[in-house]
Parts: C-alpha cells; sequence; structure tokens
C-alpha cells in the first residue's frame, strides 16, 4: 500500500479543508514547491496534489507552481482539480511531468473525454470518486448527484479505468477515521484498484485500511497536525 501525502494548494498556498469547504480552511504553507521537496526527503514514494482552485472555479492560477513541483522533485506525483480537458491533461502529462491526472467531475459530467483520455493514456488517467452517503459529488465537492459511488465505479472500469481514489467527504480534514465499510465495499462491488482518503487520523487507521484491500491512502491533516510521522506510516 502505497501513502500519499496530500498537498492541496488555494491561492498559492497549503491548505487544509474541512468537508470540502472553501471556507472553512487552515493554511499549512506559503511554498508547495518547498513543501513537496520536504515530503520527498522524508520518504514518500508518490504525491497527492490538489489544485483547490481548479476544482471550485475551473480555471486555476496555480499551474506555474504544479509545473515548477514536478520539476522539484524525482517521485511521481497524481495530480486532481478543474481537469477538464484534453489538453489540460496533455499539458499536465506531456509537458509538465506529471505522472498522472485525476478527473472526478468530468468522469460524471464528459464520459466522452474520460473515454478519450483513459484510450490516449492508461494507467496515467485515474479517477476521485468523491461521495456524500454513498452518492457522487463534483465540482470541489459543492454539487451533489444521485448516481452512486459504486454504480459510477463499475461504470468508468467499463471504460477501461483501472484506479480509482475514493474519498468520504463527511470524513474528509476531520480526523474521525476512515470510512472502512465503504472503501471495501468500493473494492468488492467493482473490483477497481482504491486509494482511500478521508478521515485518516492514526497509524490503526491505516493498518485497517491496508487490510481492506486498498492499494494506497492520502494522508493529509494528520501529516499536517504531527497526529502522525511519515515515516511511522512508511512502516505499514
Amino acid at each position: 500500500m502505497i501513502i500519499f501525502p496530500a498537498i492541496d494548494i488555494k491561492g498559492g498556498r497549503c491548505v487544509r479543508l474541512v468537508q470540502g469547504r472553501a471556507e472553512d480552511e487552515t493554511v499549512y504553507g506559503t511554498d508547495p514547491v518547498k513543501m513537496a521537496s520536504e515530503w520527498e526527503e522524508q520518504g514518500a514514494r508518490y504525491l497527492h496534489v490538489v489544485d483547490l482552485d481548479g476544482a471550485f472555479e475551473g480555471l486555476s492560477p496555480n499551474e506555474n507552481i504544479i509545473k515548477d513541483m514536478a520539476k522539484a522533485v524525482s517521485i511521481p506525483i497524481q495530480l486532481g482539480g478543474g481537469i477538464r480537458s484534453m489538453e489540460k491533461i496533455r499539458r499536465m502529462l506531456e509537458l509538465y511531468g506529471i505522472q498522472r491526472v485525476i478527473l472526478g467531475t468530468a468522469a460524471v459530467e464528459d464520459e466522452d473525454l474520460l473515454q478519450q483520455a483513459a484510450d490516449r493514456y492508461g494507467s496515467r488517467i485515474v479517477v476521485g470518486i468523491d461521495a456524500v452517503k454513498g452518492k457522487a459529488a463534483t465540482r470541489g465537492w459543492v454539487e451533489k448527484t444521485e448516481i452512486s459511488a459504486v454504480e459510477l465505479g463499475r461504470r468508468i472500469k467499463g471504460m477501461g479505468i483501472n484506479t480509482v481514489i475514493y474519498t468520504d467527504i463527511a470524513k474528509d480534514g476531520m480526523l474521525s477515521g476512515p470510512n472502512l465499510a465503504e472503501t471495501r465495499e468500493m473494492i468488492e462491488k467493482t473490483g477497481l484498484n482504491i486509494v482511500a482518503s478521508g478521515g485518516i487520523s492514526c497509524l490503526e487507521d491505516l493498518r485497517q485500511i491496508k487490510d481492506t484491500g486498498a492499494v494506497g491512502a492520502i494522508v493529509g491533516k494528520a501529516l499536517y497536525t504531527g497526529a502522525i510521522k511519515l515515516a511511522d506510516t512508511l512502516r505499514i
């Protein structure tokens, strides 16, 4: 299981939100590039970066920061947030050096784009399924849908996607423990490679996530507050 330290960028700064609410943010650093290098120095094998401005607005002022992050580290980066066109996908993967991109809103609203991206880039395209009570949400978690996370997972698997980042929005930023039941359900009912996200607060949470069969876990607030040390997670 891969541990992904999370770097969320908003207004050029490293922030953490609570349940995805833009107005409920805590700033943990003013230099995302430096933060990326620090996580690499501490032993991270992969970084999870989210462009929150892109997620909320669709347009992003953070692209130069993202490009500099990819240059600054030798470990791979997966990037999500406002990636809703083939041109942006191409730019991130072919020009900026991002290893794989995460499509969230596009996976729900533009299946043609998702299929085109999957056909062209294969495993470098992953889907973020962000859920509220088992239902998918889009546009930075602002808009709720009636599509179940499992249904969406099955649909995208049929399009050639093999990896999904599954986030329980109610858990995100709360340090209240992950939603193990829904994570396990996603793994068992879709057959996808699931990266779990949301609510991770301690090493025991990570052990339990590993037991579900998840291929990875994204850790954000717990690392920034010191509740979890990255070196300890790597031993798991």
